[in-house]
């Protein structure tokens, strides 16, 4: 026959985890009972038994103490009478007094504040428990070895289970060292919102992070539309440049001096190149300089960004700082341009002055003129004056650019630079086949305009560079020509012609003008040695 439960089974018990089990209200059944222990079991040797209550209380002030030594912050509390509850280890470094010479004094007064100022202290912090949200304050406090520190801090309530204050904790720091960070962030903030320089913050990926105004401007977009975007999709040419020195900035750190970065934009880069045949009197052949005016000249700081808050200084990317200085780099290229221009002229000139024949001297002021400014040079003489008229000279009698007929000049090859490899200009060689120039050969349009033309191939047209040459009787891989008459005593002699290849760029207005006077010295020269026979 079966036993009853015994009658302490029905009485409140507990589980090992200290949890109140309540027996139930209606009767047990007689079979089977259920037996309740009446003490927890203990562990067997060599076992850790269940945590209790005293161990999460242990693991809470455990977690509660690292925290509050792992904060970047001082920290201090008091209960509702004015006693130092907590004082974590940056307060400690601050003011010198540990957590066990602190802990458990009453008020501040004599040993953390000045007798005469506790009072006013104490009660500007015990406020906090009567007022909504934080309170911020400066005191000066006293450190262990005798002296002061000003500090600013923030104090606010610390309820009770009932949601009565009973106590205060106050956060505090080093006055200058909070300047210090508001500045930082002020800075920040002016940087990327209001300052007159570029800035753009890149990632570890060499993707925008931050653009301010100024360069979303300079980029040609928006603030937001260039986040996250590749570089490539903004600049053209450049961008390798760019992106090296992002790679060096993030491996080895900021540059000492800035980087002078000349880019062009995607938008810009497109068809930079859209120059046409044309001509005029002036030089004007088309727009030559539209290639140069799409690029842009960007003085440019770098300056590694790497989190405060990591041990080892783990970068988070780059800040890109740049200002354009195209038009003062210009303007320093331009003048170091004719600097080196006219020395090369008086170089020229003196070397001319030594030749015997006047048509070697022509050939020296080519030779000299090529040097740094063309790859190629052509000479074409006119082979005999144009019937109807002065010869070589304007006139009424000389019909306009497109007339057609014997009244157009016959040109003559008389000398030209070495194509295949660099050399000196040949001497020039009279008479000759006249060559099978078109009427809308640069050239000709020079000799009847008595001026400058100017001609580049398109890009298209570049890709079948060779025809594109073949077709104006000049040397392969040309793709950019300026033809200048050569005129002496009001008669044109002929035509010089400086050719550039497509690693250089297209020549502009100021390339014309240097041309002219290059031609002036070789017609003279010319016209002199057309008087000796």
């Amino acid at each position: 026959m079966s036993r009853r439960a015994p009658p302490h089974a029905a009485v409140a018990a507990r589980s090992t985890r200290g949890c109140p089990v309540s027996a139930s209200r209606r009767s047990e059944p007689a079979q089977p009972a259920r037996a309740v222990p009446s003490a927890p079991t203990q562990p067997r040797a060599g076992e850790a038994g269940p945590p209790g209550p005293a161990a999460d209380s242990e693991d809470d002030s455990g977690l509660l103490a690292a925290l509050l030594d792992g904060m970047d912050a001082a920290l201090c509390a008091f209960d509702a009478e004015g006693t130092v509850t907590h004082w974590n280890r940056e307060a400690e470094r601050i003011l010198g007094w540990s957590a066990r010479e602190a802990v458990g004094r009453k008020g501040l007064a004599g040993w953390a504040v000045r007798a005469a100022d506790a009072r006013e202290v104490e009660a500007r912090l015990m406020a906090a428990m009567d007022a909504q949200g934080r309170q911020v304050h400066e005191f000066a406090l006293l450190t262990k070895d005798g002296g002061r520190v000003l500090v600013r801090t923030q104090s606010s309530a610390v309820p009770r289970a009932d949601g009565r204050p009973g106590g205060v904790y106050c956060a505090f720091s080093e006055v200058h060292t909070q300047i210090d960070l508001e500045r930082s962030i002020a800075l920040s903030e002016a940087l990327l919102d209001d300052a007159s320089w570029n800035v753009v913050l890149v990632d570890a990926d060499l993707r925008p992070a931050i653009v301010n105004k100024n360069a979303a401007r300079a980029l040609r977009t928006g603030r937001t539309a260039a986040l996250g975007r590749p570089l490539g999709e903004l600049l053209d040419q450049g961008l390798e440049e760019l992106e090296s020195a992002l790679q060096h900035v993030l491996a080895e750190g900021a540059p000492p001096a800035p980087t002078e970065l000349w880019v062009s934009l995607r938008e810009a880069g497109e068809g930079f190149r859209g120059l046409r045949s044309g001509a005029s009197k002036d030089g004007a052949g088309g727009g030559a300089g539209d290639g140069a005016a799409a690029r842009r000249c960007w003085r440019s700081g770098f300056l590694r960004l790497a989190s405060p808050l990591a041990e080892e200084p783990v970068p988070l990317g780059v800040a890109w700082i740049f200002q354009d200085v195209t038009e003062l780099k210009r303007h320093e290229m331009d003048g170091s341009r004719l600097r080196f221009r006219g020395n090369q002229l008086h170089r020229a000139a003196r070397a001319a002055a030594e030749c015997e024949d006047p048509a070697e001297a022509a050939t020296v002021h080519l030779d000299f003129a090529l040097a740094g400014f063309a790859d190629h040079a052509l000479i074409d003489l006119v082979l005999e004056a144009p019937p109807g008229g002065r010869p070589g000279g304007p006139g009424p009698d000389r019909g306009g650019p497109d007339r057609v007929g014997p009244d157009r000049p016959r040109l003559v090859r008389a000398a030209a630079t070495p194509s295949g490899a660099p050399g000196p200009c040949p001497a020039i060689v009279a008479g000759g086949i006249p060559l099978a120039y078109t009427e809308s050969h640069p050239a000709i349009q020079a000799a009847e305009r008595c001026g400058s033309v100017r001609v580049s191939a398109s890009r298209a047209e570049e890709a079948a560079a060779t025809g594109w040459a073949a077709a104006r009787k000049w040397p392969d891989g040309t793709v950019h020509g300026l033809c200048t008459a050569l005129r002496s005593r009001g008669r044109t002699l002929g035509v010089v012609t400086f050719l550039r290849a497509s690693g250089r760029r297209p020549f502009d207005r100021g390339d014309a003008v240097y041309a002219e006077d290059v031609a002036a010295r070789v017609a003279a020269a010319l016209d002199l040695a057309q008087q000796l026979g």
